[in-house]
């Protein structure tokens, strides 16, 4: 864990652990963040996640994967349940059975950023995923407030913009 002041914290109060786990939370619930997780996930993928009960990472398969959160089934229980996408750890089949160290971790990376509606005007090509990942490119023909209206494929989207991306035209 990369937290330097972690040392500090049985000392800290009731109100500011509170606070804390507020903090966390909110940061756990951000969608950029479950749009990173999930693209690195996929159906029955093996994977460890974080068993609240006993403060250890576990292993498990992924049975279903929701908009905030995925089921998993344990692999020595065989138990179905749900928990959120920051519980879980995506392992190679190889490190499996080893418990991941820090040295082999990935290194971190900022959340995407979120776009809003000033980034984008009718005509740009974007893209976007949908629900079940699938990337999409298309041409924006109508803004809202909140989202907007892209064609691709002869079928309209309407997408928020925090999950548009612009594309780069690279024709001369």
């Amino acid at each position: 864990m990369r937290v330097k002041q972690i040392e500090d914290l049985p000392m800290a109060t009731s109100a500011e652990l509170y606070q804390l786990s507020w903090v966390i939370e909110q940061l756990m619930a951000d969608p950029r963040r479950i749009v990173q997780a999930r693209s690195q996930l996929h159906m029955g993928q093996r994977v460890k996640y974080w068993d609240w009960g006993t403060g250890k990472l576990r292993e498990a398969r992924i049975a279903a994967m929701k908009d905030r959160q995925v089921t998993l089934i344990d692999e020595q229980s065989k138990q179905r349940f749900s928990v959120l996408y920051a519980a879980v750890v995506p392992v190679d089949d190889q490190q499996a059975g080893a418990s991941p160290s820090p040295a082999t971790a990935a290194p971190l990376r900022p959340p995407p950023e979120i776009h809003h509606k000033q980034d984008f005007r009718v005509g740009q090509r974007v893209s976007f995923s949908d629900q079940s990942l699938k990337r999409h490119v298309g041409v924006i023909v109508r803004t809202n407030q909140r989202t907007a209206t892209v064609h691709c494929d002869s079928r309209a989207w309407r997408v928020v913009f925090a999950l548009l991306q612009h594309v780069a035209d690279a024709t001369p």
